[in-house]
């Protein structure tokens, strides 16, 4: 039974959490680095403790850190949010191997699915159509090569995480080698994980998602579709369900 869930998140994910929690009548620990004080996350939490001050490295990447304060703090249940640790297969299996609940996917469904390079490999291996695209780059020489044989435009993606953060389209080989290292070090500092892959780059293309919910005991449910096409900077500003003119 879950009655107390440390939300190892922040922002406008964790407050939507917060809410949930509130209105099942569950309660919500909210953590936060010292620059985050000031958020409504903090304010609208049963409970709120401190990360301390520093990069995302030592606060909200800081597994171990969340891990000993949920502990501390006895909850049942940590959920991750988006972004952050909610794709990182090793924290999923420490808060498992600590007696916790987990409030996402598995490690081994992590694994198979929140790294792009991966979810790409078991598309493939179904039969489903892709886009021409790389594997995980080992060098920017790499990444040169496989444009040169698909094709510009490319785009270039950290194969962790998500929320449209790490992906830079690249017109040319100068735009490529530009991209190359800020992308990586984007990947590395929000994800903890800086591999990169490449793919070719459409124009006018539409973003629609199929929203699947499991309860991890073999009961699954398909809650329809949803055009994201409209963004900015690669972050979604409407999203429309159901997705229109979609056969």
């Amino acid at each position: 039974m879950i009655k107390r869930v440390l939300i190892a998140n922040r922002g406008a994910i964790a407050v939507r959490i917060l809410r949930t929690l509130k209105a099942r009548g569950l309660e919500g620990i909210a953590v936060y680095a010292e620059a985050d004080y000031g958020s409504a996350h903090v304010d609208l939490a049963d409970r709120a403790v401190s990360l301390g001050d520093g990069p995302l490295a030592e606060t909200y990447l800081n597994g171990d850190a969340l891990l000993a304060i949920a502990l501390r703090e006895k909850v049942d249940a940590i959920h991750p949010g988006y972004g952050f640790l909610s794709e990182n297969s090793a924290f999923a299996k420490a808060v498992e191997a600590a007696g916790l609940i987990f409030l996402g996917p598995t490690a081994a469904q992590i694994n198979a699915f929140g790294l792009k390079h991966e979810a790409r490999a078991l598309a493939e291996e179904a039969g489903v159509p892709l886009l021409p695209g790389s594997g995980v780059l080992e060098s920017l020489e790499d990444a040169l090569r496989f444009a040169r044989e698909t094709g510009y435009p490319v785009i270039l993606k950290s194969s962790a995480g998500g929320g449209g953060i790490g992906m830079q389209r690249c017109e040319d080989e100068a735009a490529l080698a530009r991209a190359f290292a800020s992308v990586a070090q984007q990947a590395q500092t929000n994800f903890g994980d800086a591999r990169l892959f490449v793919e070719r780059f459409v124009d006018e293309a539409r973003h629609v998602e199929v929203q699947i919910l499991g309860n991890g005991q073999g009961d699954v449910v398909v809650l329809g579709d949803r055009d994201c096409s409209l963004q900015r900077r690669n972050q979604k500003i409407i999203e429309e369900a159901p997705a229109p003119k979609l056969p």
